[in-house]
């Protein structure tokens, strides 16, 4: 076993330590799924503190998971505890706060829940801290680091399939809170190019932009993003997290959750699109894949699956799809100028 990480968690809430409970009996999401769960389960992390404003939900959390110790203000645990890695499990207002102060008082990896920040603004300073550092990060959008999700991605990319023309998102759900999920698998099935523009329809009163900062976390009814490499992505309303790949010799879906995967190759006497057999893969917890990815970067001193210019990027995504909007559907080219656009009231 290689050097023994200690991490401290930052929030006790359900993506901190107890939203394993509420899916236990669900075939969503490989357990173990909280931040304290999936750090229990990797023995080359050692939970040594949680923090919490709420001093119930951080003393529940520790005697859940058996951590020694907890705090009140982050700042505290972090200057005591001097942890390798630090998650944050807040919702989003603090994260950019968070991110900036652990990283100057020597952490070496962070693990955040999405949605990343706020606000670009926030984006751009979580960037420049990170890099300063060289801080390895993960934003939380656990789709990227599961086996059937990276199975498909590397049937897209050994060319079987022809050359990807759209990828469908069939998602919607509020901007940071929801969205963020289909916006990274976006640009994760797009082999995570640079975008060039975005177009987009969000459920929101166009007066809430009056201040630029909008009273909620608005909808997603529908986007269109133009990658750099060529590839369309789309995202239209759907019952379930599913995300489909057009190219030229077929198509491949993530059905239902990710709890099943559908391939169709073109094949045949007659050359058509049929079924083919997806190919085989583990199932196993997104959140442990992720935290594996954090220490493998510290060790090797190596970028991330979902570093923070790839976090970055697909949180652009979304708020250029919400500025879409406030421009009446108007095409926002990347990086977009709107910097200071602000999401919901943390």
């Amino acid at each position: 076993m290689g050097t023994q990480y200690r991490v401290c968690i930052v929030g006790c809430g359900r993506m901190g330590g107890t939203i394993d409970e509420e899916v236990r009996a669900t075939p969503h999401g490989a357990l173990p799924y909280s931040h304290a769960a999936g750090y229990t389960a990797f023995d080359r992390t050692e939970l040594v503190a949680a923090a919490d404003v709420v001093e119930e939900k951080a003393q529940y959390v520790c005697n859940k998971w058996e951590i020694p110790k907890y705090y009140l203000d982050y700042r505290e645990m972090i200057v005591q505890e001097k942890p390798d890695i630090v998650s944050i499990a807040t919702r989003p207002g603090n994260h950019a706060e968070i991110t900036e102060f652990a990283a100057e008082n020597g952490v070496k990896g962070i693990y955040c829940d999405k949605p990343l920040c706020a606000s670009m603004e926030e984006a751009d300073a979580m960037v420049e801290v990170c890099e300063k550092y060289n801080v390895k990060f993960n934003l939380g959008t656990q789709r990227r680091y599961t086996p059937g999700y990276i199975k498909m991605r590397e049937i897209l990319e050994s060319g079987e399939l022809g050359d990807r023309r759209s990828i469908i998102a069939y998602s919607g759900g509020s901007a940071l809170w929801g969205y963020t999920h289909a916006a990274d698998m976006l640009l994760f099935l797009a082999s995570d190019s640079p975008i060039e523009y975005v177009q987009g329809n969000v459920d929101v009163d166009d007066a809430d932009f009056e201040d630029n900062r909008t009273e909620s976390d608005p909808g997603i009814v529908m986007g269109f993003i133009r990658f750099q490499n060529g590839i369309n992505g789309i995202s239209i309303p759907g019952t379930a997290y599913e995300f489909e790949v057009n190219c030229s010799e077929g198509t491949v879906r993530a059905l239902n959750n990710g709890l099943g995967f559908y391939l169709r190759k073109r094949q045949g006497q007659f050359n058509e699109i049929l079924e083919a057999s997806f190919p085989p893969y583990e199932r196993k917890s997104g959140t442990v894949g992720c935290i594996e990815d954090i220490v493998d970067a510290i060790d090797t001193d190596t970028e991330t699956q979902g570093n923070i210019h790839l976090a970055h990027r697909s949180t652009e995504m979304v708020f250029a799809i919400v500025d879409s909007q406030r421009q009446q559907g108007k095409r926002v080219s990347m990086p977009m100028e709107n910097r200071g656009l602000y999401l919901g009231r943390w």
